[in-house]
């Protein structure tokens, strides 16, 4: 329960009296005081904190709460609550001219602690000590389920409600009028005699003042980078309710983007730089599930071989990067999440990774990247071209099978790449325990996709001579050159620009990564497979005692991020082990 400013004080100025949801304080209070009843309060069920109540009431004194300004101890409380409290605060003249402060504090969705570390809580009487039994119910909440101080119906945007009810169109409450509609919904709750919005109802519909009143860290800044550096030659900051943000994202992203296509049959397949379907589900996920108690905005850096996802708050609780695929899906944002599922905007099974993983890999390239920081994490979708002819074998292919299952496409897509691979490679790359994947592997021998050598640990896994012909290549000693597709001919794609094609490829044993359709900044199909550039690192760390990424960079011909990414996942392989840190202090030796 919350506190609104017209809730604390009366119009006859009368002030409420200390209890469970209301702290009195003296003029002379610290600042360092103030945050901890602040905290406490928080803590607890949200309220009201007034300053100067002890010079209400007496002799007209000469100094009083005006002398504090709101700006001054809105910073306080934000600086010495490790920026995870935001609270509401505003002067109040009473009748006899005495002026107080009133802190308007929400409930926090966690238990947060005090400025000394201390964890309390505010009984109605005293700050006391909070057990961790005590705070896991408070850990639970809902951020966006909670109904800020002094919301009201004017926070919301007509227009953006009616945006709303259009993507709904298809649910019960759709036909219902926008009170009814918002409520059905749980974006509007009654408190304190009137409806009021959630958090969720503001992120969704909200004005502009809203926005930046409440949830100002829901801004999201786009930046263009013409190529692979730091420098961006664009940007445009975006704060608007989630529906605006996606349309206005999806122009900025599209205006930037191209589409290959590539002809199957009678049909014609449209690969783009950046597929919408994966950069929308990319986005909406961090917007739906990204920790809106932290004051950071969502970063989004459109490269010209790559779209990265900056998004505050680690992933929820249990979810790696090497599990996301197979974890029970964690939505920490329960009711926002559950407004967008309803809305039809993403997925209520939690699919919504699977199906960035499916889209990008039957197109031919990588699957998304996640790397996380305690309080962070970054999602890349990585485009620096793709396989032309992997397209057509996976359409075909899925066509003939009817069921071309995610895990098939991480197999394949894993031995496009790397040529071989064995069982525990595998089992890391489809997220499961190395005794979950002989079923999936023996049926795809059956079906003549992959094949084997060796015994007991010493298997390794390669793509069949049927999948290497199919791709227009014979297998290692198949007693000729690699068969070559030809190059598609140029089609304008909608910027009206010629597409580039593919070029002729040399010879290439199965190890070797098939030919990608030529992009300007790609690599040149003359150049070392991905098979070949991670031997070749590993022969210069043996040889040297360790590598950087300057010496791959040298001997393979490779931009630094082509560089970085095969010695990172050398060491994500267990080949590897990184010595340093940064860019260029980092060296790498065998493990």
């Amino acid at each position: 329960m919350t506190t609104s400013g017209l809730d604390a004080i009366s119009t006859l100025g009368v002030l409420p009296p200390a209890g469970p949801s209301c702290v009195h304080l003296p003029l002379n209070v610290s600042p360092q005081e103030l945050a901890r009843y602040a905290v406490g309060l928080a803590n607890a069920r949200g309220g009201t904190v007034l300053v100067g109540v002890d010079l209400v009431g007496g002799a007209p004194a000469e100094r009083d709460a005006g002398e504090l300004h709101p700006l001054m101890v809105t910073h306080a409380i934000f600086e010495l609550s490790g920026g995870r409290l935001t609270v509401n605060v505003q002067h109040h003249r009473l009748p006899g001219g005495a002026r107080v402060l009133a802190v308007f504090v929400p409930q926090a969705p966690y238990v947060l602690a005090a400025p000394d570390g201390s964890v309390i809580a505010w009984d109605g009487a005293h700050l006391v000590p909070v057990t961790p039994s005590e705070a896991e119910p408070v850990a639970d909440q809902d951020f966006t389920a909670t109904v800020p101080p002094d919301a009201s119906l004017a926070d919301l945007d007509p227009a953006e409600v009616a945006r709303l009810r259009g993507l709904g169109r298809r649910i019960e409450a759709a036909r219902l009028p926008d009170l009814d509609f918002l409520r059905e919904l749980g974006l509007l709750i009654p408190s304190h005699g009137a409806l009021r919005p959630t958090l969720a109802a503001i992120l969704l519909a909200g004005t502009p003042a809203a926005l930046r009143a409440h949830v100002p860290q829901s801004e999201v800044c786009y930046y263009h980078h013409a190529g692979s550096d730091v420098e961006f030659q664009f940007r445009e900051d975006l704060l608007r309710p989630i529906p605006a943000l996606l349309t206005r994202l999806a122009e900025l992203i599209q205006a930037r983007n191209r589409f290959t296509p590539v002809q199957v049959g009678l049909f014609r397949i449209e690969v783009w730089d950046q597929d919408e379907a994966v950069y929308r589900e990319a986005l909406l996920n961090a917007l739906t599930h990204r920790d809106y108690t932290l004051r950071d905005a969502v970063h989004v850096h459109h490269h010209p071989d790559r779209l990265e996802i900056l998004n505050p708050g680690g992933l929820p609780g249990g979810i790696t990067p090497g599990n996301i695929l197979r974890h029970q899906p964690k939505r920490r944002n329960p009711l926002l999440a559950e407004v967008l599922a309803r809305l039809g905007l993403v997925e209520r099974a939690g699919v919504g990774v699977d199906k960035m993983y499916s889209l990008m890999l039957r197109h031919g390239k990588e699957p998304p990247e996640y790397i996380t920081y305690p309080d962070a994490v970054t999602l890349s979708l990585h485009s620096p071209g793709f396989d032309a002819d992997f397209v057509r074998f996976v359409a075909r292919k899925q066509e003939e099978m009817q069921t071309l299952s995610l895990d098939m496409l991480i197999v394949l897509s894993l031995l496009l790449r790397e040529g071989e691979a064995t069982r525990g490679t595998l089992a890391r790359a489809l997220q499961l325990p190395e005794d979950r994947t002989p079923r999936l592997l023996r049926s795809m021998e059956e079906h003549g996709l992959i094949g084997r050598a060796g015994v007991g640990r010493g298997i390794s896994y390669t793509l069949s001579a049927e999948v290497w012909l199919a791709l227009g290549r014979r297998e290692a000693g198949a007693g000729g050159a690699a068969l070559v597709s030809p190059a598609p001919s140029p089609d304008p794609d909608r910027s009206g620009q010629p597409t580039p094609v593919a070029r002729p490829t040399r010879p290439a044993p199965p190890a070797a990564r098939p030919a990608k359709t030529a992009r300007p900044g790609a690599a040149s199909a003359a150049g070392p497979s991905r098979g070949e550039i991670r031997a070749i690192a590993l022969a210069l760390a043996r040889e040297q005692g360790r590598v950087r990424n300057v010496d791959l960079r040298a001997a393979c011909g490779l931009s630094t991020q082509q560089a970085w990414r095969t010695l990172r996942r050398l060491v994500q392989d267990g080949l590897l082990r990184k010595l340093g840190t940064g860019t260029r202090d980092a060296a790498y030796e065998r493990v």
